[in-house]
């Protein structure tokens, strides 16, 4: 540890920073409270000392990272860290903002904290929208069973072989006509919220469309690469870059499936060993896209002529990951169901196997990239 350093732990809400020094002589000490104003934040840098002997924390919310870059752009060392990861004592019952500063200040000091990967404005301005097409398609699937099961409560069904949510169904809903006048206030604006969620759902994906176009070829590279795997469509593979950054930050696979939440718990003392469901302590967007994506390993391989679309332009070591991936995950689910597993179950152990496919197609990418900017940089 470098002499004369100051580790300060802020404790983040949307009005105020509680704001807490280990100092280097081993004391810690609460500074008060401060406005989360930029000009206030800068103040307290300046006051503080040299840029250089400071360690600046706060934890992962609400709050976002505009702390984090207004801190970095004063020239303030600083790590935003998982709020989950911090160790936290059995007996303690008293929680106070000045507390949790000089708890933040004194376990950074002590390294036994976990940082989280900061993306920049671009980056995180992806993931925003990204977000928003996953919230879009939420409020869309909650709009028609509202539709639906008004329409269940009254006894209208669609025509025999008519499929929900198709043109024919469509079509049906828009020449139904309900008996009372009051329910069909109630039907009209059932149909329109979907109609909204509709429109909602194709602007978002189509403003989707245009980001992946504007983000840099070298990071395009890896969302094109990551479509040769079967069940990861360009909205899933937009998801996995936005929200995991680089796939070569993960030093292997079972690092990044941590990452998801998708490893087993575990509770084992002495000789006995037991192990549980996934922890789920892990980016929940990813995981759910993922566990998506793994219900297409349900059938066996094949290379549909969607997918040889996604994979052509892609190289031949990217396509023989893809192929092999189809291979093990088919035969990990059947073999799971054949053992009597649930599908539930089998898909999640499968999805859990899928994220090695995805690291390696990502850092394959990322290394080709790597050398070619190299050698355009030795020419």
């Amino acid at each position: 540890m470098s002499k004369g350093i100051r580790f300060v732990g802020l404790d983040v809400h949307k009005e105020t920073i509680a704001v807490a020094v280990a100092e280097p002589d081993g004391s810690v000490v609460s500074l008060g409270m401060i406005p989360n104003w930029p000009e206030a934040v800068r103040r307290l840098v300046k006051r503080l000392g040299p840029v250089e002997k400071q360690r600046v924390c706060y934890e992962a919310g609400p709050c976002g990272y505009v702390l984090y870059w207004q801190l970095t752009g004063l020239g303030v060392e600083c790590d935003v860290v998982a709020p989950s990861l911090i160790p936290q004592k059995a007996g303690d019952r008293v929680k106070t903002d000045r507390r949790d500063a000089k708890k933040l200040a004194r376990t950074y000091r002590s390294g036994d904290l976990t940082a989280v990967w900061v993306p920049d404005a671009e980056h995180e301005a992806l993931r925003d929208l990204v977000r928003a097409r996953e919230a879009a398609k939420k409020d869309e699937l909650r709009a028609r069973h509202r539709l639906g099961k008004f329409l269940l409560r009254r006894g209208y069904r669609a025509p025999e072989g008519v499929k929900a949510w198709t043109k024919r169904h469509t079509e049906w809903l828009r020449s139904l006509r309900l008996e009372h006048p009051t329910q069909e206030v109630v039907f009209i604006d059932y149909r329109h919220e979907v109609d909204h969620a509709v429109e909602r759902l194709v602007r978002l994906e189509r403003a989707i469309d245009e980001a992946v176009e504007r983000v840099p070829a070298s990071k395009r590279a890896v969302i094109e690469g990551l479509q040769a795997l079967r069940g990861v469509s360009k909205v899933t593979a937009v998801t996995v870059y936005s929200e995991v950054g680089e796939l070569s930050r993960f030093a292997r696979p079972r690092l990044l499936m941590g990452y998801t939440g998708m490893v087993s718990s575990e509770h084992s003392s002495g000789g006995r060993i037991r192990r549980g469901a996934i922890t789920k302590t892990g980016n929940a967007h990813l995981r759910r896209v993922l566990v998506q994506a793994a219900w297409a390993y349900c059938r066996r391989p094949n290379l549909s002529p969607a997918l040889k679309k996604r994979q052509a332009g892609l190289s031949e070591e990217i396509k023989q990951i893809s192929w092999k991936a189809q291979h093990r995950l088919s035969g990990r689910y059947r073999r799971l169901i054949s053992k009597g597993k649930l599908p539930q179950h089998a898909i999640t152990a499968v999805a859990r196997e899928l994220i090695g496919f995805v690291w390696a197609i990502g850092v394959q990418v990322e290394d080709q990239v790597r050398r070619e900017n190299q050698g355009h940089a030795a020419a």
